[in-house]
C-alpha cells in the first residue's frame, strides 16, 4: 500500500503561480505513471496531468498546456506540479494519484489516491 499526501494548494490571484507536491510513502515504486487530476464542484475528476517514471514522457490536458509543469523526483518519491499563469477556472481540488500501469491518462487506471488540496484563483 503506498501513501500520498499532496500539499502547496492555496488562494492566489489570476496570474499567479502555486507549486503542489506529492509525497509518497509505503509501499512506493517508481516505475508506475504518477498523475494530477483535479474536481470542481459539481463535475467529474479531470486529468490535468501524468508523467512517465521516468519522466521522459508527459501528458497535459489541453486547458493547462503552456502553463503548469508536472515532474518527478523518484529518489525522494515526490511529484510536483507547478501551476504558472493561474486562472479563475483553475480553481479546483487536486489530486495526487498512482497507477496500476506504467502509462495512462484515465482516473480508472490510479489506485492510489491522495486526500486532494484545494487550489482557488481569485479573479
Amino acid at each position: 500500500q503506498v501513501q500520498l499526501v499532496e500539499s502547496g494548494g492555496g488562494l492566489v490571484q489570476a496570474g499567479g503561480s502555486l507549486r503542489l507536491s506529492c509525497a509518497a510513502s509505503g509501499r512506493t515504486s517508481s516505475t508506475y505513471v504518477m498523475g494530477w487530476f483535479r474536481q470542481a464542484p459539481g463535475k467529474e475528476r479531470d486529468v490535468v496531468a501524468v508523467v512517465k517514471w521516468s519522466g521522459s514522457s508527459t501528458y497535459y490536458a489541453d486547458s493547462v498546456k503552456g502553463r503548469f509543469t508536472i515532474s518527478r523526483d523518484n529518489a525522494k518519491n515526490t511529484v510536483y506540479l507547478q501551476m504558472n499563469s493561474l486562472k479563475p477556472e483553475d480553481t479546483a481540488v487536486y489530486y495526487c494519484a498512482r497507477g496500476t500501469t506504467r502509462w495512462s491518462i484515465y482516473p480508472r487506471d490510479f489506485g492510489s489516491w491522495g486526500q486532494g488540496t484545494q487550489v482557488t484563483v481569485s479573479s
